[in-house]
């Protein structure tokens, strides 16, 4: 099979879907590798780096779409790269469907087979492929977060983790899994003070038992929320529902209730986020004020550590796109439940229900 990595192009976007080892461990197999120049200088990797491994470097991303069976990438088709999508091409990438009906409407134009990290799933309910860049964000969660909520960036000019005589930040976590749960270790490890909401009462007990003592775990209700977010002076927003999208649960209103000066960073973003007044930012133009509250939304966060992010994401895909290389879309799938589940679009049709149910379109289950 021909496996093909073009360049990111979104905005601020410097992570690469396959490192040099890829390259190598497909080519051994009888497989060819096409990469766009310079795809991999954001992560710090080289084209003589992919071309030592066996990688044939092309010129651009046209010549990606034009030969590659698989196309391997980080983030979504960008509209400027849909009208380069064949028919029947397998794209495998972070899609995100329902916070976006145009993109959705695109590929289901394309009649390409659109395979979506976030929606793999084990058995266990565990999403591999969303785990490694969940972890990322949200530990750079409180990184932004206490970034912005300094003085010169119009915060309230709160140190998270306070001095002796001043007490520490409050910080709000909504949604205890791998977001919360690695935002909530390293505002912990910041001394401030920690609230994490989730409505799974398992969940909330095993957070009990890992997290320090300046940690609370508490059920997410709707007074709790609002208690909460009164007292916070960072929230960090990281529900996920996986493949539909993020349930609203902050309204304009409830902002009024807020600190002024405090800080939102909505990682669900992605998804649709769960602040009514969240909309889509850039790393170069990440923040802006609803009711005197900064609003963080920035949708690739992990993009902006791109060395980093691009490792771990990359070791997590690897063992999938040599499946999908060796068998194609239809075998894989039978052999793999995971891969089955990841397929959100093929031939035209929505295959995840999740992403049916939030456009009110027809479900026609992957067989």
């Amino acid at each position: 099979m021909i496996v093909g990595v073009p360049k990111e192009i979104k905005k601020d976007e410097y992570r690469v879907a396959l490192l040099p080892v890829g390259v190598h461990e497909l080519t051994r197999r009888g497989h060819q590798v096409l990469i766009e120049a310079g795809a991999g200088l954001g992560s710090g990797l080289s084209d003589q780096q992919y071309q030592a491994e066996g990688a044939t470097i092309v010129r651009n991303s046209r010549e990606i779409f034009e030969k590659a069976d698989l196309v391997v990438k980080v983030k979504e088709p960008q509209r400027s790269e849909w009208n380069q999508i064949r028919p029947g091409q397998i794209l495998f990438n972070y899609f995100h469907f329902a916070a976006d009906r145009e993109l959705t409407e695109a590929m289901l134009k394309s009649q390409a087979d659109c395979v979506a990290y976030e929606t793999l799933s084990l058995p266990d309910g565990s999403l591999p492929l969303l785990t490694p860049m969940s972890e990322v964000a949200g530990r750079m969660s409180l990184q932004v977060g206490a970034r912005f909520l300094e003085k010169p960036q119009m915060g309230r000019g709160i140190l998270l983790g306070g001095v002796p005589g001043v007490a520490p930040a409050h910080v709000t976590i909504i949604g205890g899994g791998v977001v919360g749960t690695n935002a909530a270790k390293i505002a912990a490890g910041f001394r401030a003070n920690v609230s994490i909401l989730d409505i799974n009462l398992e969940r909330l007990r095993y957070l009990e038992d890992i997290m320090p003592p300046n940690v609370n775990v508490l059920y997410s209700d709707r007074h709790m929320l609002l208690e909460e977010i009164r007292k916070a002076d960072l929230v960090i927003a990281a529900v996920l529902i996986p493949g539909a999208k993020t349930p609203r649960l902050i309204s304009r209103a409830d902002l009024k209730i807020m600190k002024s000066g405090s800080v939102v960073v909505d990682v669900a973003i992605d998804q649709g986020g769960c602040f009514e007044t969240s909309r889509p930012t850039t790393h170069s133009d990440p923040v802006f004020v609803e009711e005197e509250v900064i609003h963080y939304c920035v949708g690739n966060m992990p993009g902006a550590v791109g060395r980093t992010s691009s490792f771990a994401l990359c070791n997590a895909t690897l063992p999938w796109v040599m499946k999908l290389a060796k068998s194609g879309l239809a075998e894989a799938a039978q052999a793999e439940p995971a891969i089955r589940m990841a397929t959100n679009v093929s031939g035209g049709k929505i295959c995840n229900l999740a992403v049916a149910e939030t456009f009110n379109l027809t479900y026609h289950p992957l067989v």
